[in-house]
Order: structure tokens, then sequence, then C-alpha cells
């Protein structure tokens, strides 16, 4: 177990120098560079188009939040949290296959369906578990207490998803990877899937609004572009074809229930609402991606127009505000 641990951590060292310096290849699987570029196109629609027109261009606690991004996403994993995490995987998939003979990661029952219907599937049923586990998090008191730091927002913008305390990583991670590595998950390659996930949540959590029309037609062109990536010896005529018909369905028929099935600032605001609503104590409105999750289990909750309501929780004025005071909550 120290050598799966030593090697790992090697393996992430030599693996985030690359990213840093841009010598991974392919270039475009640079998952440092889509997370600038990603915070970086929000934060100029931020600017340009903000939907809290009185909120300060580099908002409360925006320092605060992008550097979150970084440490949640590479610091943490380099400290510890990638290394640490394969000996926790090579020891479970050694116990799962010594008691009952299973392999994870080495077959999936998707495997029938092409590569796009894959990465479809993955990111629903991701975002299931993800929901799930984050109702955890509200219900549950001591993860509410790490949970608190990111609901510790004081105004809304793109930075602010990925402010959240460093246990999340392993809650999350944990209670997610057994479900999806016994449907063999780990046999593709999610970074597609972890990219957009990563885009809504800034979208999410952005100081901006935008017409469902737009973001449908933003959706259904990515879904064409996988699917004629998926199929590359189609005519070209015929991925033309479908990309226009994707994009019509995506304005017309898909636009005017886009924010019904996938979350939005609109909706996620309430979720951040510093006073929760008599029948929902717990918490409203928990989807990270989709929001149709909420919509069946009766959790989605838009009073009003929420774009300037008071964020946080009973006593947040009391809460740490400085990162390492927040890093050790509760240990």
């Amino acid at each position: 177990m120290w050598q799966i641990f030593i090697e790992n951590w090697l393996s992430y060292a030599h693996y985030l120098m690359g990213e840093l310096s841009f010598q991974n290849k392919p270039w475009w699987h640079n998952y440092f560079l889509w997370l600038c570029l990603v915070s970086l196109f929000f934060f100029a629609l931020e600017w340009i188009r903000p939907w809290r027109e009185n909120q300060p261009k580099f908002r409360q606690d925006f320092w605060l939040d992008f550097f979150y991004m970084f440490f949640n996403f590479f610091i943490f994993s380099l400290i510890i949290y990638n290394a640490a995490s394969a000996v926790v995987v090579q020891y479970v998939n050694d116990l799962i296959q010594a008691i009952w003979g299973i392999k994870l990661n080495q077959q999936s029952v998707l495997s029938v369906l092409p590569y796009w219907g894959v990465l479809i599937a993955g990111f629903i049923i991701r975002d299931f578990i993800q929901w799930w586990v984050h109702r955890l998090l509200h219900r549950v008191s001591w993860l509410w207490e790490f949970h608190k730091v990111h609901h510790s927002i004081g105004q809304m913008g793109f930075a602010g998803h990925l402010r959240y305390h460093w246990m999340e990583n392993v809650v999350y991670r944990t209670l997610e990877y057994l479900p999806l590595a016994l449907l063999g998950f780990g046999l593709y390659d999610f970074f597609v899937i972890h990219i957009f996930a990563l885009a809504i949540g800034h979208y999410n959590h952005s100081n901006i609004t935008v017409d469902g029309r737009i973001t449908a037609s933003v959706v259904s062109t990515l879904l064409g572009l996988l699917i004629v990536y998926s199929y590359p010896l189609w005519p070209w005529y015929l991925h033309l074809v479908l990309l226009v018909a994707l994009l019509l369905f995506g304005i017309y028929i898909l636009g005017p229930k886009m924010k019904i099935i996938f979350n939005s600032p609109e909706m996620h605001i309430w979720h951040h609402a510093h006073d929760m609503p008599s029948s929902h104590p717990y918490g409203i409105n928990f989807g990270l991606s989709l929001a149709i999750w909420d919509y069946i289990f009766g959790t989605a909750v838009i009073p009003h127009n929420g774009r300037d309501i008071r964020l946080g929780f009973p006593g947040v004025d009391k809460f740490p505000t400085r990162f390492w005071k927040q890093l050790k909550l509760k240990f």
C-alpha cells in the first residue's frame, strides 16, 4: 500500500507539472487550461452583462474563491488526496474481489452503447448520485458543518462554484465510486463530462441570466459535435444535417423547458438563500447540473425572482472568512 501511495503521488506530481507547463498531450486534455478558459469566459460575461448590476466586478471574497478553485482541483490532490485515494481504491477493489469475486471497472453494462451514449449515461447517473450526496451534506449535521464553507458565499459569482471544504472531495468521491465502478465507468474517458459539469457549475453560480433558448442551443450543438466525433465516417452532409437539426431542436423544443431540465443561476441562487422555507428546512434546489431531480422529488422551490435575496445561513456573520480557518473546520 505504501508503494501504491508513493507511485501515485509521484505520478500525479509529474502529471501536474505537465499540465502547468503544457507538456501533456493532447493539449486539449489539459484540465488546468480548461479551468482557466471556462473561468475567464464566465468572468467576462459577468463584467459585460451582470445580473446584479450593483455587485462589484471583483465581488466579495473573489480572490478567496479564486484560490479555492486551484486548491480543490490541484493542490489538495498533490498534497495527499490523489495518492491516498489510490490506496483506498486498491484496498476496496481487492476486498470486493476476495469476497464476491468481482473485478471493478472490468466490464461496463453500457458497452453496447456508442461512445456518445456512454458519456450521456455516465453524466446522468453521476449527477443523480451527486444530487443525493448533496442532500446528505445538508441533512447530516456533521457534514453540514463542512458544507457551510460553500454556503458562506455572500455574493454569487462563477468562482463560488469551487469554494468548498476539502472534506467534500472525500465524501463525494467515496459515495460515488462504488456504484460508478460497478457499472464499469472506469473504462471510459470522462474528460468531456468533467469539463461540461465544470461549465454548468460555473454558470449556476455566475452573476448572469441567460435565456433558455441560448443555453439549449449550446447544449444541443455540443451534443451534435459529440455524435459527429463518434461517427467520423459519416458523409459531411449528414454531419451538417444532424448539427442543424439538433440546433433547431434545442432552440424551439428544448429551450422553453431548459430551466426545468438543467440548473440555472435563477434556480441555484435560492439554494444559497439565507433563510429556507419552513416546508424545506434542510434546503432546496440541490441540483448540481440537472434540475430535473428537484422537480421529480419535490425540492424545487423558486418563490420569485431571487436576484437580490440575502445569501448564507443563520450565523454566517460569525463564520470564519479566512482560508486557513475554513480549512481546519471541525478538526
